[in-house]
């Protein structure tokens, strides 16, 4: 705002040059002109009063008019620039500018001089008396005007410092007068200033006072009205500046004192005015006139539609008008909205930030009252420039609305008296919302609704739609109590009813529009229990389905599906669905839910409490099951056809969206009560969601239709349809097993189900490679995808997992004799070689293949090899195990046994023994627990511990059967036989997988069998003449390696 040193705007020095604006309007006529015109008009009547005039009169009049005039400012030499008016206005005015005031100027037949008359009575004189300030009275009314304890100039407002002693009668002006009468005989004069023939029509005054027999009440409205209308002659045909300000000055005073007159309201309408004061403004640089100017049009233009249509007819004014507020005159911008430009061109004028600074300013000092604020202007134009620009320039302003931090200014105006500044601010924060939802916790939590209700029946199509738009967003928070009470708010408040306004609304509303309608009647009708009938929700159903079968429409149908999705209730901090991290999270891929929740608090710097989480968890639960409930009991399941519909889609959105809307309620139907509708979901949703699972390559598509196939399995006629596609499914839930538990307990229901296995367990062999010339294969690990093999002549061969083959990357040979064992210290990324060479060499795995690191020096050959961080255990060639640790110490453990294989599973050491006897040694506190002992029999014969493997809590022990076990299965935590295998095969050596147990036999066999059943589902041939040695799995435990006695290393699968 200007200071009180800076007395001028950049817009304006002294005059401005108006060569820029269209030449086509013809230029404002002077008084002279005006003068010349009317003449014209009269013929030779015209000359009448100046020929009424001598010569010393003449002089005379000359002499008293500085006197008479209302300001000394018209000999300042400025002049004032042209203003071009439109041809409309040109056109007529000659003729009728000043007769539309009730002003005669010039030198017609029967013109009164306006010097004549008392701008208090505005009679003519009597007995005039001209004050210290130059101004004529009448003296009766001045007298009487001073009696009544005024001691100002009733025109200037300058103090009188005679006081109540009125000078002599000016008797020059009386000469005059009685002079003009004379000429005059057969006139009569108006007593507002004019004068009449006395052939004319006499009309009174319009103007009704309020105290009639008051003389000065009367006189001073009347001089009130004599007063505009010189001001007003002044301002439309002054050329010089300064007596345009004063007459501006003087017309906001008028208008001020006469309390928006309407007669005056239409002498002040008037184009040619409306044009006077838009000139002056474009001129002048005194800010106190511009502020007036700008006060005075908004008055005006908010009374009367064409004093706008008449500033609207020359661009350059609402330019002009812009640039005053962006210049400090705050007022400007309650005029710039009456004029209401196109928003495209309040962008080009780079009006939004000087908005959004009238918003963020609280100060309204020093500004007149006028019809609304500049705050409310800056509302309503704010959202008329979002609801019409592009989306970049939506998506630039938002940004700037949410960093400025003014939007609880505008959340405010949800409660102010306008309803277009209500509706605009529902747009605005509508608009937020969609742009950065954390903002909906900060306008839940100020916003008062009430208002928005209130209107709502009030507004038209499309501020109804937003207005709705916007409570559905609101209704979008992370917390389910508080979208709950947002909930109650709406339906409870209120003139009117929420429901049934909505309700009529829904029912007339463009199906575009309808989803995002029913949604917000659905969540508010659900808030009390579902009951039998509901006539809000049977409409919002209705009207949601049918946009979803919608085929013409993609764009509805996306919206009708979205909506749908988002009644599960479950929103981010942003305001985001979390219904497929959810769904995902259900499925047993919680990682990808956990890691969303941590983005999204790190994003937003929130925290949540245990306690207060629980309570939402709960409210959650109990809102999703009340909602699914209600969409798959509709007309028994209807809602399932147009789910399949849009999975038959092409189009990719609606495809997703109906797929995650699908899995979600036929997964919510095994937890609701058993309604009879299973079978409508599997009828509609079975087929497409089992050609999903088998065809899709993104796997959290596979894994949301698996989460519907968990359903059906449960059902004995889903079930059934199931076991027509077993063998795609069962081979989709093996590669999902690792990742998802509920793939693996789809696994133990469909293996539960079916007695036969070779459905369910089928392998296949994928390849088989030669090794023989580097002597038999001893050894074979697997990490990360890559293979490992350990032969007789000292050789470790890398391999590579080429998907049904593998390939050989890396060979090396720094071992002297047989590679006997190979491990894997997963945590550091190094293998570990034992070789009967007497040395644990060392190597770092890269992608590329390993690398050679050290090595550790033995006093014993190397039989068995585990390891973990700090040491090594190993099998030596006599009894006894060896613990050697890496800084070079070691000690001798269960000396008096004869171990044949060792496994390592958390500090604990287990032996299996040439005494079929089993061991558990504590290598931190040395004790040691016996979990088989030493078999006894009649013939003494030995039957040795082959294979050790420790397993999700269980101990597998395998090697020969003297008691027709070939596997026996112990607890780890209490010792306890919990399972066993029964066959005569000599196994060698063993692999155990989530599923399967495999074990290499003596006669070139493996054979598989059932972790869960204990019962054999596969016999695998590899060799009739060669032994098996070693087997190995792939980190996802499809893949089986073997390594047999003659050199070659095969490769099976599940198929």
């Amino acid at each position: 705002m200007w200071t009180e040193a800076d007395k001028s705007l950049e817009l304006n020095h002294g005059t401005k040059n108006l060569s820029r604006f269209p030449s086509l309007f013809p230029e404002r006529v002077s008084p002279r002109i005006l003068t010349r015109n009317q003449t014209a008009e009269g013929g030779d009547d015209s000359n009448a009063t100046h020929d009424s005039f001598t010569d010393s009169e003449a002089e005379i009049e000359e002499t008293i008019k500085p006197t008479v005039l209302f300001d000394s400012r018209r000999s300042q030499p400025a002049q004032k620039q042209k203003r071009p008016f439109s041809g409309e206005e040109s056109s007529r005015y000659p003729s009728s500018i000043m007769g539309d005031v009730g002003i005669h100027i010039g030198g017609g037949k029967h013109t009164l001089p306006k010097d004549f008359v008392c701008p208090i009575t505005t009679h003519i004189f009597d007995d005039p008396v001209t004050l210290e300030t130059g101004q004529t009275y009448e003296r009766s009314a001045i007298q009487e005007w001073l009696d009544r304890g005024n001691s100002t100039c009733p025109i200037t407002r300058q103090t009188l410092h005679t006081g109540t002693v009125l000078p002599k009668t000016n008797y020059v002006l009386k000469r005059l007068i009685a002079s003009w009468k004379e000429q005059n005989p057969g006139s009569d004069y108006s007593p507002y200033g004019g004068v009449r023939a006395a052939s004319e029509p006499k009309f009174g005054p319009s103007i009704h006072f309020s105290s009639p027999n008051s003389v000065i009440s009367q006189a001073t409205i009347d001089a009130t009205m004599s007063e505009l209308r010189l001001a007003i002659t002044d301002l439309c045909t002054s050329e010089v500046l300064g007596d345009s300000e004063m007459a501006v000055l003087r017309i906001e005073r008028c208008w001020q004192e006469a309390n928006a007159d309407s007669e005056m309201m239409a002498m002040l309408s008037k184009p040619p005015v409306i044009n006077g004061f838009v000139e002056t403004m474009f001129n002048s640089a005194d800010t106190k006139v511009l502020r007036s100017i700008v006060f005075l049009l908004t008055e005006f233009g908010s009374r009367d539609d064409n004093v706008i249509k008449t500033l609207k007819r020359v661009d350059s004014d609402v330019e002009c008008f812009v640039e005053l507020f962006k210049k400090g005159l705050s007022e400007a911008l309650v005029l710039v909205h009456l004029l209401k430009p196109a928003a495209k061109s309040l962008v080009d004028m780079d009006i939004v930030d000087y908005l959004l600074e009238v918003l963020d300013d609280d100060a309204d000092d020093n500004v007149p009252k006028m019809y609304t604020t500049a705050k409310t202007a800056a509302v309503i134009l704010l959202g008329q420039i979002l609801r019409s620009s592009y989306e970049a320039t939506i998506t630039e302003i938002l940004r700037s609305i949410l960093s400025a931090k003014v939007i609880e200014k505008v959340i405010s105006s949800l409660e102010a008296e306008r309803v277009e500044e209500k509706t605009a601010a529902v747009s605005i924060l509508l608009r937020c919302m969609l742009e950065d939802g954390k903002c909906r916790n900060v306008i839940s939590s100020k916003a008062k609704l009430a208002g928005v209700l209130e209107i709502f029946v009030e507004v038209n199509d499309d501020e109804q739609f937003e207005i709705v738009h916007f409570l559905s967003e609101l209704v979008k928070m992370n917390r389910r109590n508080l979208n709950e009470q947002i909930l109650h708010i709406l339906k409870e408040e209120g003139t009117f009813s929420t429901m049934h306004s909505l309700l009529t609304y829904l029912q007339n509303t463009p199906q575009t529009q309808s989803p995002i309608v029913a949604g917000l009647v659905l969540q508010l009708d659900l808030l009390d229990e579902p009951r039998k009938m509901s006539i809000y929700r049977e409409e919002a159903m209705d009207a949601l389905i049918s946009c979803l079968r919608n085929s013409e429409s993609p764009v509805t149908q996306i919206s009708a599906a979205e909506t749908v999705l988002a009644l599960q209730g479950r929103f981010s901090y942003s305001g985001k669905s979390l219904s497929r991290a959810i769904l995902l999270k259900r499925a047993g891929l919680d990682k990808t839910y956990r890691a969303f929740m941590r983005r999204d608090q790190r994003h937003h710097n929130v925290s949540a409490d245990p306690q207060d989480t629980m309570e939402e968890e709960k409210a959650a639960d109990d809102w999703e099951k009340r909602v699914a409930f209600v969409l798959v009991s509709h007309e028994f399941g209807l809602l399932f056809e147009a789910l399949a519909e849009g999975l038959d889609n092409t189009n990719e959105d609606l495809y997703s969206i109906c797929l995650m809307t699908a899995s979600w309620l036929v997964h919510m139907l095994s937890i609701l009560p058993d309604m009879g509708i299973v079978g409508a979901a599997r009828v509609c949703l079975l087929k497409r969601f089992v050609s999903i699972f088998k065809t899709q390559k993104n796997t959290e598509n596979r894994v949301l239709s698996m989460i519907a196939l968990n359903t059906f399995i449960r059902d004995p006629e889903g079930l059934h349809d199931l076991s027509l596609h077993m063998k795609d499914i069962l081979k989709g839930l093996r590669e999902l097993k690792k990742s998802s538990v509920m793939a693996f307990e789809m696994l133990k229901v469909f293996s539960e189900e079916h007695d036969t296995s070779a459905d369910l367990w089928n392998h296949q062999e994928l390849c088989q490679e030669d090794c023989s010339e580097n002597g038999e294969v001893l050894a074979i690990t697997c990490f990360r995808g890559i293979f490992f093999s350990g032969h007789s002549d000292g050789t470790i061969k890398v391999w590579a997992n080429k998907g049904s083959k593998i390939q050989i990357i890396q060979e090396v040979r720094e071992h002297t004799k047989p590679v006997t064992s190979l491990a894997i210290l997963q945590s550091s990324d190094k293998l570990y070689s034992g070789s009967l060479d007497r040395t644990v060499r060392v190597w770092s795995v890269e992608e590329d293949g390993i690398h050679f690191e050290q090595v550790e020096e033995m006093k014993d050959q190397i039989n068995s090899l585990v390891v973990a961080n700090s040491m090594a255990c190993y099998i030596p060639q006599g009894a006894g195990v060896k613990v050697h640790s890496w800084n070079g110490s070691s000690k001798f453990l269960n000396q008096n046994k004869y171990a044949k294989c060792l496994a390592l599973v958390q500090g604990k050491l287990y032996c299996g023994c040439q005494d079929s006897s089993i061991q558990e040694i504590d290598l931190v506190t040395g004790t040691m627990g016996n979990i088989q002992n030493r078999s006894k029999n009649l013939i003494k014969r030995a039957y040795p511990i082959y294979a050790l493997e420790v397993h999700d809590g269980l101990i597998y022990a395998a090697g020969s059967s003297f008691d027709g076990s070939i596997v026996k299965i112990w607890s780890t935590s209490n010792y306890n036989l919990v399972g066993s295998l029964a066959s005569t095969m000599e196994v060698r050596t063993m692999a155990v997988s989530s599923e399967l147990i495999y074990l290499g036999c003596k006669g070139g066999t493996v054979e598989v069998w059932c972790k869960t059943k204990y019962n054999k589902v596969e016999t695998l041939q590899t060799s009739s003449t060669a032994k098996i040695h070693c087997l190995a799995l792939d980190p996802n435990q499809d893949m089986l390696l073997i390594g047999t006695s003659d050199g070659r290393i095969q490769t099976w699968a599940l198929s």
